[in-house]
C-alpha cells in the first residue's frame, strides 16, 4: 500500500492505517448515500452519542481495509480486524477528534485524481 492513499492512526498502542478501498466507498455509500453526504451526516448527527458511534463505525471501516489487503496478501500470517467495541474500548473522545482529520485525509488520498498534461507540440513557441 503506498502512503499517497493511506493515513495512520493509533489506537491502544498500535498503529493503524487508514485506507479507502472500492469496498469502503461502497459501504459508505450504503449507509450515507455516497461520500459527497458523509461530511454532513457527520457534522449534523443529531446527538454526541450519535456522531461518535458514525465515527467510531468510520474508522473500524477504514482501518479493516488495510487489514483486508494484508490478509489476502499474507494468508499465513492473518491479522484480526478490529470491531467497533474494540475501538471504543481503546480511544478516548479527544483520540475520536484526532482521528477525524486522519479520516479526512484518508478519504481526500483515496478520491483525489492526479490529472497530468500531456505537452502539446503544436502549441510549442519555436525561436
Amino acid at each position: 500500500m503506498t502512503t499517497e492513499r493511506t493515513a495512520n492512526i493509533n489506537i491502544g498502542g498500535d498503529e493503524y492505517t487508514l485506507l479507502l478501498t472500492t469496498k469502503a466507498t461502497k459501504e459508505i455509500a450504503g449507509r450515507y448515500g455516497g461520500l459527497e453526504n458523509l461530511g454532513d451526516k457527520l457534522m449534523k448527527s443529531e446527538n454526541f452519542e450519535m456522531a461518535i458511534g458514525e465515527i467510531v463505525w468510520l474508522i473500524t471501516l477504514l482501518a479493516n481495509q488495510s487489514i483486508l489487503v494484508h490478509n489476502l496478501k499474507h494468508k499465513d500470517s492473518p491479522k484480526d480486524l478490529l470491531t467497533e467495541e474494540m475501538v471504543e474500548l481503546l480511544t478516548t473522545p479527544v483520540d475520536l477528534a484526532t482521528y477525524k482529520v486522519a479520516i479526512t485525509e484518508a478519504l481526500y488520498k483515496g478520491t483525489k485524481r492526479n490529472v497530468e498534461s500531456e505537452s502539446d507540440s503544436k502549441n510549442a513557441v519555436v525561436e
